[in-house]
């Protein structure tokens, strides 16, 4: 930062020119557009639908209001436009409001230039400190966004008349950056009107004042479409406004929602434990994602977020390896008993539609059971486990469950050969705990494609023949 222009006549000697914070956010997108680069990152599933929406928006320059449930990335999206902003911006010293040194439009940047002319200090702002955010609330008031009198600038003897005993609000405070309005829908009516002046006119006045501060943001905000229409509304001049509406949703496939769940999910790391997520078990936990998203159990209303997955995929991984510190196993691998454990990380983000009471539970087991039957559909031909089912008939009984040690599946698979195929092409590894997940998984299918009766008690469970 030594090397930058330090005053307004070294700024101008460099040859720096100032632009506006559309024009900017479009020449740099502009140029990732060019080299093929995304334009946001850790954003997997919108190639083809909401990142081209979103091009077209950043290179028209307009402001954006994504408009989606929860859960689809719209707060991430909307952080990682910062990124499109150069990397550092000058603005006059001392200025609330990151006055352009070339146009300054504040009463402090105004008077420090007409005193000091070429010798005005200049500080450089990182484009991290370009970015403005605000959760829209319904006691969120014009003081919070616009701005307001000081009281304690007041009292230092100032006049109220005078513009320096203004506080400026958020919006004021991310001129020349990016401002963003989460929840824009429970935004009160009368404050949304104070946002019609930033967007059209690109200007904000306080009231008391006879003031006008020419402000450069680019607004962003996000909504949801049960709030867009019925909890709360943007008033029509205000969505008149906003230039571009992209409608965001949930991952199309249980590809890309596995590939959301592995990017996102923390790992277990515990002193001598190994992990290994079997890749049928984590398709489980985002099938049962989707099939939320389409049972009629489900209130579709306010969406099944991805957070559900992640959620799901945490939990599972805990519930196993809280089993094989019990067992005194090195080994996590999650198994069809672990999914138990997903009752709990499922109830508080899921709304269930349910006429009685106490039902739930249910259908959360319900949704886990066809999750693990269309996995085994997709996964196991009944071709190579038809001889299971004969050895079965021939008064086989396994037994399972969290408390069956893995060591005892082997055994197991050792005295039914049938399962060995079947087992092996699924266990991706020859560890005992491996061996065990897999064995559960094709009984568990079993079961469910009705070829094979269960008898469960508690986590434990036997498998017989039907």
């Amino acid at each position: 930062m030594t090397s930058r222009p330090a005053t307004l006549g070294q700024l101008r000697e460099s040859g720096w020119e100032s632009v506006a914070v559309k024009e900017e956010v479009r020449r740099n997108a502009a140029a990732r557009v060019a080299a093929g680069e995304a334009l946001v990152e850790g954003i997997l599933g919108y190639e083809d639908t909401v990142l081209p929406q979103l091009e077209n928006a950043l290179l028209a320059g307009h402001d954006i209001i994504f408009l989606g449930e929860r859960g689809q990335a719209k707060t991430r999206m909307i952080r990682s436009l910062v990124g499109l902003l150069d990397e550092w911006m000058p603005v006059v010293a001392g200025s609330e409001i990151n006055d352009d040194p070339y146009a300054p439009v504040s009463r402090h940047a105004r008077d420090l230039v007409a005193e000091r002319g070429d010798d005005t200090p200049i500080d450089w702002v990182h484009r991290s400190h370009r970015f403005g955010e605000k959760l829209a609330t319904p006691d969120t008031s014009i003081a919070d966004l616009i701005g307001e009198v000081d009281p304690i600038k007041v009292a230092e003897g100032r006049y109220l008349s005078d513009e320096l005993t203004l506080h400026y609000g958020l919006v004021p405070r991310t001129n020349r950056g990016v401002f963003s309005i989460n929840e824009l829908p429970d935004l009160a009516e009368r404050i949304q009107v104070g946002l019609l002046n930033v967007l059209e006119e690109r200007d904000v006045q306080v009231r008391g004042y006879k003031i006008r501060l020419p402000l450069d943001v680019m607004l962003v905000a996000s909504a949801n479409p049960e709030d867009y229409t019925n909890r709360g509304r943007i008033i029509t001049p205000l969505k008149d406004r906003f230039g571009a509406q992209i409608r965001t949703h949930y991952p199309l496939d249980v590809e890309t929602e596995l590939g959301v769940v592995h990017q996102e999910a923390r790992p277990l790391e515990a002193p001598g434990l190994r992990v290994e997520v079997p890749e049928f078990m984590a398709q489980i936990v985002a099938t049962l994602s989707h099939l939320a998203r389409s049972s009629p159990h489900v209130n579709q209303r306010s969406g099944v977020s991805v957070r559900l997955s992640i959620a799901n995929y945490e939990t599972l991984v805990a519930n196993a390896a809280r089993r094989a510190l019990r067992a005194g196993e090195k080994d996590v691998v999650p198994r069809v008993s672990d999914l138990e454990a997903l009752a709990a990380s499922t109830a508080g983000k899921v709304e269930i539609e349910t006429l009685e009471e106490g039902r739930d539970e249910q259908v959360v087991e319900r949704l886990v059971k066809a999750a693990v039957l269309t996995v085994f559909k997709e996964r196991v031909s009944m071709d190579d486990v038809r001889e299971v089912i004969l050895a079965f008939d021939e008064g086989t009984v396994v037994h399972a469950g969290d408390d069956i040690a893995s060591a005892d599946y082997v055994a197991t698979l050792a005295q039914l050969p049938a399962l060995r195929s079947a087992v092996g092409a699924l266990a991706g590894s020859e560890t005992p705990a491996a061996v065990a997940s897999a064995t559960e998984f094709v009984l568990e299918g079993l079961h469910l494609s009705k070829r094979l009766n269960k008898d469960a008690v508690g986590t434990r469970a036997t498998y017989r023949a039907r």
